[in-house]
C-alpha cells in the first residue's frame, strides 16, 4: 500500500498494488507520513473501498470535509438498513446519507433545522424506508444525544429508496411527485380516497414507483409485453379502469412530457381493477 494523500493524523488515502484507492483509517496512521510512503495495513483500523472511481473521488472528498465519527456513524445505519431490506443497495448510499446524516448534525447544533416537504407522501409511499428512517434517528440520538427533527426520518428514507432504485436524487424527487399526482388523479376519478394501509393499495404504489423510474430511467419496455388480443380483452373488459389509466397517461404527458405506452396502459388498468376490488 502506497500514500496517495494524507487527509489528517487518522486517515490515509492510499493505493493498493492494483491501483484500486481506498481510504483508511487508524490513530496515528498519518502522522508526520507523506504522499508515496507504504502505510503497513496492520496498522489500519477500517477500510472504505467503492468500486465506481468517481464514487471513491467523492468518498475521499468527504472524509476530509465531515468527521470521522459520522462516517462511522452512517455505516452503522446502513448495516442496520441492509438487515430489514432484501433489495441490493447501491454503494453511493455510504456517501450521501453520511453527507446528509453530517450536515443534519451540524444543523442541530446549530439550531437550523428544515422539514421535508414530501414527507406526507414518504410515509405513505415508502413505509418500509419510512419506519428504518426513525429507527436511524432513535440510533443517531443515542450517539450524539441529539434529536434531529422527525421529518429527517423522510429525508432518510429517501436516500434508502433512492439507492434501491439506483438513481440520482433529483429523479427520486419526481418520482415520489409523480406517484403522488398519479393517485390524486386515481382517486378524483373514481371519487374515493383508498386505504393507504391495505396491501393492493401497497402493491399499487410499488408498482407506480418502478413504473416512475422506467419512465424517468429511459429504460426499456417489458420483454413479456402483452399480445393485442389480451390488451384488447382487458380495455373491453375493463373500460373504466382503462380510462382511468388514460387519465394518467394524459396527467404524465402534461406534466413531464412523456408518453406512457400501450403496455404501461394495460399495467395500470390491471392494477387499478386490482384496488377497486378490494376497497369499497
Amino acid at each position: 500500500m502506497r500514500i496517495k494523500k494524507v487527509i489528517n493524523n487518522n486517515i490515509l488515502c492510499v493505493v493498493d498494488e492494483k491501483g484500486r484507492e481506498m481510504i483508511v483509517t487508524g490513530k496515528g496512521l498519518g502522522f508526520q507520513r507523506k504522499v508515496g510512503e507504504r502505510a503497513d495495513p496492520a496498522l489500519f483500523e477500517k477500510t472504505y473501498h467503492m468500486e465506481g472511481k468517481a464514487e471513491q473521488r467523492r468518498l475521499r472528498e468527504l472524509v476530509e470535509q465531515i468527521p470521522m465519527e459520522h462516517l462511522k456513524l452512517t455505516e452503522d445505519l446502513i448495516q442496520l438498513i441492509k438487515s430489514r431490506i432484501t433489495a441490493p443497495l447501491n454503494e453511493s448510499l455510504l456517501i450521501t446519507l453520511a453527507d446528509h446524516i453530517s450536515f443534519a448534525i451540524k444543523r442541530k447544533e446549530k439550531g437550523v433545522e428544515f422539514t421535508n416537504p414530501l414527507q406526507g407522501a414518504i410515509m405513505s409511499y415508502y413505509p418500509t424506508e419510512y419506519h428504518l428512517g426513525q429507527h436511524c434517528l432513535r440510533m443517531i440520538q443515542q450517539e450524539t444525544e441529539l434529536a434531529l427533527n422527525p421529518s429527517e426520518a423522510s429525508f432518510i428514507a429517501m436516500h434508502i429508496v433512492n439507492a434501491e432504485l439506483n438513481t440520482s436524487m433529483s429523479v427520486m424527487y419526481d418520482i415520489t411527485k409523480l406517484i403522488e399526482g398519479a393517485l390524486e388523479v386515481t382517486e378524483y376519478f373514481y371519487q374515493k380516497t383508498f386505504d393507504r394501509e391495505s396491501l393492493d393499495f401497497n402493491r399499487f404504489v410499488v408498482h407506480l414507483r418502478y413504473f416512475a423510474q422506467r419512465l424517468f430511467q429511459a429504460a426499456p419496455q417489458h420483454a413479456d409485453e402483452y399480445d393485442r388480443d389480451f390488451q384488447e380483452m382487458i380495455i373491453r373488459s375493463c373500460k373504466r379502469h382503462y380510462k382511468c389509466a388514460q387519465c394518467i397517461g394524459e396527467y404524465i404527458r402534461n406534466t413531464y412530457q412523456k408518453t406512457v405506452s400501450d403496455e404501461e396502459l394495460i399495467y395500470l388498468t390491471i392494477h387499478l381493477k386490482r384496488i377497486n376490488l378490494s376497497q369499497t
